[in-house]
């Protein structure tokens, strides 16, 4: 095919920008970030997410689900203009509110709960701590090339959002434009033995209020550079129990991702109630890699 000035000038400018996303990587991790000098992160000393002095700390109330992309970047950074929502999965306060949150909510094939507590390490490392921990590195990772980062919640409120709204922040994001790429951010709770990530995707889904149909194939896409980018930054293995190696599942039953109209998936980070996988997951450092990775799957997708 004839390639002209103009498309040889695109491929190097794509060339460029792909190339950019893991020399940033590469400058975050050497950076340190991981354990302090973030700027999402508590003083030092201060209590995290789950009170053991390594999380992130939350945004003011009422402001997790507008965008915030970081100050002074440039709009030559590689995702300048891009949207990316992080969705936390579960809440906190989820505990507290069992009547609110099982509450069945339409999710286009049924109608399922509207949230749930989510699992914890044998310690008692929640979910939804972890998955609140994991989103604030995330989000800074994501910000730092440039990308404008919603949050679907900061545990700024009681509990929740329902699975329902959880969908709807991704299809509203960029004022009603939806979001690039949504991800939400989870640890499975599985039998001991049953270790490693997986990414789950929606399956073609076409009843009520859902139809997949328009996000099964970028969601794919999605999907795999985020299972590959994640092995690679935190050394895990794919799920040894689903998926058949792939470290990826597709599902149906899911609300956040029938209900959604913009590509989704499921990140679950590892299983919590494996004495292995626990540890990773309990750990800051770790959490940082595994942070590192999806921002690097989402940023290779975005940059196609």
């Amino acid at each position: 095919m004839y390639d002209d000035d103009t498309q040889k000038r695109t491929r190097l400018r794509k060339a460029v920008l792909l190339a950019a996303v893991p020399l940033a990587a590469a400058a975050l991790l050497a950076g340190g970030w991981a354990v302090t000098g973030a700027s999402d992160g508590p003083p030092d000393g201060g209590p995290g997410a789950d009170g053991r002095g390594d999380g992130a700390r939350p945004a003011p109330a009422g402001t997790s689900a507008a965008a915030s992309a970081s100050a002074g970047t440039p709009a030559s950074a590689p995702l300048a203009g891009k949207i990316v929502v992080i969705d936390p999965g579960h809440n906190p306060g989820n505990f507290q509110h069992p009547s609110k949150i099982n509450e069945k909510v339409d999710i286009g094939t049924n109608r399922k709960e509207c949230d749930t507590t989510g699992t914890s390490t044998r310690d008692g490392y929640t979910e939804a701590a972890f998955t609140l921990d994991v989103s604030h590195r995330l989000r800074t990772a994501l910000r730092r090339l440039g990308a404008t980062v919603v949050l679907t919640h900061d545990a700024d409120r009681p509990f929740g959002p329902c699975i329902d709204e959880r969908a709807r922040i991704g299809n509203g994001a960029g004022g009603g434009r939806g979001a690039d790429a949504v991800v939400s951010v989870h640890a499975d709770g599985s039998a001991v033995g049953n270790r490693g990530h997986h990414v789950i995707l929606p399956g073609l889904v076409k009843a009520g209020a859902a139809d997949t149909a328009p996000i099964v194939a970028p969601s794919r896409a999605l999907g795999e550079r985020i299972a590959a980018e994640f092995a690679r930054a935190t050394g895990s293995a794919p799920a040894n129990y689903l998926g058949g190696g792939t470290g990826l599942d597709v599902r149906k039953d899911l609300g956040g991702l029938n209900l959604s109209t913009v590509p989704k998936v499921f990140v679950e980070c590892g299983n919590m109630r494996d004495p292995q996988d626990a540890a990773s997951l309990s750990d800051a450092a770790w959490r940082q890699r595994a942070a590192q990775g999806i921002a690097n799957g989402v940023s290779t997708y975005l940059l196609g």
